[in-house]
Protein backbone atom coordinates (compact mmCIF):
# COMPACT_ATOMS: atom_id res chain seq x y z
CA UNK A 1 0.00 0.00 0.00
CA UNK A 2 1.72 3.36 -0.94
CA UNK A 3 0.28 5.33 2.18
CA UNK A 4 1.99 2.91 4.48
CA UNK A 5 5.08 4.14 6.36
CA UNK A 6 8.41 2.53 5.02
CA UNK A 7 10.89 0.92 6.73
CA UNK A 8 8.56 0.31 9.99
CA UNK A 9 7.99 -2.31 12.32
CA UNK A 10 4.45 -3.12 13.15
CA UNK A 11 3.89 -4.42 17.15
CA UNK A 12 1.04 -6.23 18.08
CA UNK A 13 0.40 -7.03 21.63
CA UNK A 14 -2.37 -10.07 22.86
CA UNK A 15 -4.32 -7.45 25.65
CA UNK A 16 -5.68 -9.87 27.68
CA UNK A 17 -6.61 -9.52 31.01
CA UNK A 18 -6.52 -12.77 31.97
CA UNK A 19 -3.17 -12.75 33.65
CA UNK A 20 -0.86 -10.08 34.85
CA UNK A 21 1.55 -10.71 31.78
CA UNK A 22 -1.13 -9.11 29.54
CA UNK A 23 -1.07 -6.00 31.08
CA UNK A 24 2.81 -6.13 30.96
CA UNK A 25 2.47 -6.69 27.21
CA UNK A 26 -0.17 -3.50 26.79
CA UNK A 27 2.75 -1.58 28.84
CA UNK A 28 5.87 -2.82 26.90
CA UNK A 29 4.08 -2.28 23.69
CA UNK A 30 3.15 1.15 24.32
CA UNK A 31 7.02 2.15 26.10
CA UNK A 32 7.91 1.32 22.51
CA UNK A 33 5.95 3.12 20.70
CA UNK A 34 5.60 6.28 22.77
CA UNK A 35 8.80 6.29 24.31
CA UNK A 36 12.18 3.74 22.97
CA UNK A 37 11.05 4.07 19.42
CA UNK A 38 8.22 6.09 18.43
CA UNK A 39 10.03 6.59 14.83
CA UNK A 40 10.44 3.27 14.36
CA UNK A 41 7.26 1.38 15.09
CA UNK A 42 3.67 1.62 14.69
CA UNK A 43 0.72 -0.41 16.48
CA UNK A 44 -1.27 -3.31 15.20
CA UNK A 45 -4.89 -3.16 17.06
CA UNK A 46 -5.39 -6.80 17.92
CA UNK A 47 -9.43 -6.20 17.74
CA UNK A 48 -9.63 -4.24 15.22
CA UNK A 49 -7.36 -7.28 13.44
CA UNK A 50 -9.49 -10.15 14.51
CA UNK A 51 -12.80 -8.02 13.14
CA UNK A 52 -10.90 -7.80 9.67
CA UNK A 53 -9.36 -4.43 10.16
CA UNK A 54 -7.68 -4.98 6.18
CA UNK A 55 -5.28 -2.26 6.91
CA UNK A 56 -3.17 -4.18 9.75
CA UNK A 57 -3.79 -7.30 8.05
CA UNK A 58 -2.16 -5.91 4.91
CA UNK A 59 0.61 -3.85 6.92
CA UNK A 60 1.29 -7.21 8.53
CA UNK A 61 1.72 -8.98 4.79
CA UNK A 62 4.33 -6.68 3.92
CA UNK A 63 6.01 -5.04 6.57
CA UNK A 64 8.18 -6.98 9.67
CA UNK A 65 5.76 -7.60 12.69
CA UNK A 66 6.72 -8.46 16.31
CA UNK A 67 4.10 -10.27 18.18
CA UNK A 68 3.91 -9.80 21.66
CA UNK A 69 1.95 -12.06 24.14
CA UNK A 70 1.62 -12.83 27.56
CA UNK A 71 1.71 -16.68 27.56
CA UNK A 72 2.91 -19.54 25.63
CA UNK A 73 -0.82 -19.50 23.81
CA UNK A 74 0.77 -16.87 21.71
CA UNK A 75 -2.49 -15.38 20.76
CA UNK A 76 -1.00 -12.45 18.82
CA UNK A 77 1.33 -14.10 17.18
CA UNK A 78 -1.08 -16.74 15.95
CA UNK A 79 -3.95 -13.88 14.71
CA UNK A 80 -1.11 -12.66 12.76
CA UNK A 81 0.16 -15.88 11.23
CA UNK A 82 -3.80 -16.89 10.70
CA UNK A 83 -4.40 -13.90 8.77
CA UNK A 84 -1.58 -12.07 7.28
CA UNK A 85 1.35 -14.42 7.42
CA UNK A 86 3.89 -15.86 10.35
CA UNK A 87 5.39 -13.23 12.74
CA UNK A 88 8.54 -11.64 11.53
CA UNK A 89 9.34 -12.22 15.78
CA UNK A 90 7.33 -13.26 18.36
CA UNK A 91 7.87 -12.38 22.18
CA UNK A 92 6.30 -13.99 25.19
CA UNK A 93 6.46 -12.23 28.24
CA UNK A 94 6.76 -15.37 30.92
CA UNK A 95 9.80 -16.36 28.44
CA UNK A 96 11.16 -12.52 29.28
CA UNK A 97 10.39 -12.82 32.98
CA UNK A 98 12.07 -16.59 32.97
CA UNK A 99 15.17 -15.76 31.28
CA UNK A 100 16.10 -12.16 33.37
CA UNK A 101 14.99 -14.09 36.18
CA UNK A 102 12.94 -11.29 37.59
CA UNK A 103 9.78 -12.93 39.85
CA UNK A 104 6.48 -13.35 39.72
CA UNK A 105 4.49 -11.05 37.88
CA UNK A 106 1.38 -9.92 40.02
CA UNK A 107 -1.63 -7.62 39.77
CA UNK A 108 -3.26 -7.35 36.52
CA UNK A 109 -4.71 -3.65 37.06
CA UNK A 110 -1.93 -2.66 39.65
CA UNK A 111 1.43 -4.50 38.54
CA UNK A 112 3.87 -5.36 41.50
CA UNK A 113 7.54 -4.56 41.47
CA UNK A 114 8.48 -7.22 39.21
CA UNK A 115 5.56 -6.53 36.94
CA UNK A 116 7.06 -3.33 36.13
CA UNK A 117 10.75 -4.85 35.68
CA UNK A 118 9.12 -7.23 33.32
CA UNK A 119 7.64 -3.97 30.82
CA UNK A 120 10.97 -2.58 30.73
CA UNK A 121 12.25 -5.75 30.08
CA UNK A 122 9.96 -6.79 27.52
CA UNK A 123 10.08 -3.25 26.12
CA UNK A 124 14.16 -3.29 25.75
CA UNK A 125 14.18 -6.41 23.96
CA UNK A 126 11.08 -5.48 21.44
CA UNK A 127 13.68 -2.56 21.01
CA UNK A 128 16.39 -4.35 20.03
CA UNK A 129 14.49 -7.01 17.37
CA UNK A 130 13.08 -3.60 16.09
CA UNK A 131 16.97 -1.99 15.50
CA UNK A 132 17.76 -5.77 13.98
CA UNK A 133 15.05 -5.56 11.41
CA UNK A 134 15.88 -1.74 10.22
CA UNK A 135 19.87 -2.78 10.47
CA UNK A 136 20.27 -0.10 12.97
CA UNK A 137 21.82 -2.62 15.59
CA UNK A 138 24.51 0.01 16.45
CA UNK A 139 22.92 2.90 15.86
CA UNK A 140 19.98 3.18 18.89
CA UNK A 141 20.11 2.17 22.52
CA UNK A 142 17.49 0.37 24.25
CA UNK A 143 17.63 2.22 27.45
CA UNK A 144 17.70 5.86 25.93
CA UNK A 145 14.11 7.62 24.31
CA UNK A 146 14.33 8.74 20.95
CA UNK A 147 11.88 11.79 21.53
CA UNK A 148 10.95 13.99 24.84
CA UNK A 149 8.10 12.04 25.67
CA UNK A 150 6.13 10.61 28.51
CA UNK A 151 6.93 7.35 29.95
CA UNK A 152 3.70 5.14 28.98
CA UNK A 153 4.03 3.37 31.86
CA UNK A 154 3.71 5.89 34.25
CA UNK A 155 0.24 7.60 32.27
CA UNK A 156 -1.07 4.35 31.26
CA UNK A 157 -1.02 1.77 34.14
CA UNK A 158 -3.79 0.81 35.20
CA UNK A 159 -5.98 1.25 32.21
CA UNK A 160 -7.87 -1.21 30.39
CA UNK A 161 -7.00 -0.03 26.43
CA UNK A 162 -5.14 -2.18 24.00
CA UNK A 163 -2.09 -0.59 22.76
CA UNK A 164 -2.91 1.61 20.30
CA UNK A 165 -4.87 3.56 23.51
CA UNK A 166 -8.21 3.30 21.74
CA UNK A 167 -9.48 0.77 24.71
CA UNK A 168 -10.65 -2.44 23.89
CA UNK A 169 -14.14 -3.13 24.18
CA UNK A 170 -15.40 -6.11 25.93
CA UNK A 171 -18.76 -7.69 26.14
CA UNK A 172 -20.37 -9.89 28.99
CA UNK A 173 -22.19 -12.81 27.74
CA UNK A 174 -23.88 -15.74 29.36
CA UNK A 175 -22.51 -18.92 28.57
CA UNK A 176 -24.26 -21.96 30.28
CA UNK A 177 -24.74 -20.03 33.75
CA UNK A 178 -21.59 -18.53 33.43
CA UNK A 179 -20.38 -14.72 32.61
CA UNK A 180 -18.10 -14.97 30.04
CA UNK A 181 -16.26 -11.62 29.54
CA UNK A 182 -16.05 -11.93 25.39
CA UNK A 183 -13.04 -8.96 24.08
CA UNK A 184 -13.76 -7.66 21.21
CA UNK A 185 -17.00 -9.12 20.51
CA UNK A 186 -18.70 -5.86 19.83
CA UNK A 187 -16.07 -4.79 16.88
CA UNK A 188 -16.43 -8.37 15.88
CA UNK A 189 -20.02 -8.38 15.40
CA UNK A 190 -19.87 -4.61 13.92
CA UNK A 191 -17.94 -6.91 10.61
CA UNK A 192 -19.69 -9.57 10.49
CA UNK A 193 -23.20 -7.09 10.18
CA UNK A 194 -21.60 -5.32 7.59
CA UNK A 195 -20.32 -8.21 5.73
CA UNK A 196 -23.60 -9.36 5.62
CA UNK A 197 -23.63 -12.22 7.63
CA UNK A 198 -27.44 -14.02 8.77
CA UNK A 199 -27.68 -14.52 12.22
CA UNK A 200 -27.43 -18.45 11.89
CA UNK A 201 -25.28 -21.74 12.95
CA UNK A 202 -22.76 -21.12 10.25
CA UNK A 203 -22.01 -17.64 11.09
CA UNK A 204 -21.97 -18.88 14.88
CA UNK A 205 -19.56 -21.21 14.17
CA UNK A 206 -17.59 -18.08 12.28
CA UNK A 207 -18.25 -15.71 15.30
CA UNK A 208 -16.64 -18.66 17.57
CA UNK A 209 -13.39 -19.44 15.42
CA UNK A 210 -13.00 -15.17 15.33
CA UNK A 211 -13.13 -14.55 18.94
CA UNK A 212 -11.69 -18.06 20.61
CA UNK A 213 -8.07 -16.62 19.47
CA UNK A 214 -8.19 -13.64 21.90
CA UNK A 215 -10.90 -15.22 24.50
CA UNK A 216 -10.45 -18.83 25.72
CA UNK A 217 -13.17 -21.06 25.04
CA UNK A 218 -12.75 -24.01 27.55
CA UNK A 219 -11.86 -27.79 25.75
CA UNK A 220 -15.77 -29.60 25.45
CA UNK A 221 -17.61 -26.01 25.63
CA UNK A 222 -17.49 -25.23 21.90
CA UNK A 223 -21.34 -25.99 21.43
CA UNK A 224 -22.58 -23.73 24.35
CA UNK A 225 -20.29 -21.06 23.66
CA UNK A 226 -21.65 -20.92 19.87
CA UNK A 227 -25.65 -21.01 20.81
CA UNK A 228 -24.49 -17.96 23.13
CA UNK A 229 -22.68 -16.57 20.58
CA UNK A 230 -25.66 -16.62 17.64
CA UNK A 231 -28.27 -15.40 20.71
CA UNK A 232 -25.63 -12.47 20.82
CA UNK A 233 -25.42 -12.05 17.50
CA UNK A 234 -29.20 -12.37 16.91
CA UNK A 235 -30.38 -9.56 19.01
CA UNK A 236 -27.65 -7.75 18.14
CA UNK A 237 -28.49 -7.97 14.08
CA UNK A 238 -32.15 -7.13 15.49
CA UNK A 239 -31.14 -3.65 17.04
CA UNK A 240 -29.52 -2.89 14.30
CA UNK A 241 -32.46 -3.57 11.88
CA UNK A 242 -34.47 -1.14 14.62
CA UNK A 243 -32.17 1.79 14.03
Amino acid sequence: MSDLPRRKVGVVACSGEEIAEGTVTRLAALRVLGYLRPDDTVTICLPLFLAGGEGDRQFARFYPTIAVDGCAKRCAARATEMYSGKPAASVVVSDVVAERGIGCVEGRRQLNDAGHQAVKATAEHIALLVDEWLGKTGGHHADMPTAPVSDPERSQEGETTCSCGSGIPVQNVMVDGHMVTFIALPLIMQQFRAAGKAPDEHTARDLLNTVRIYTEVPDGAEDAYTSALLRVYAAFCGQQEAT
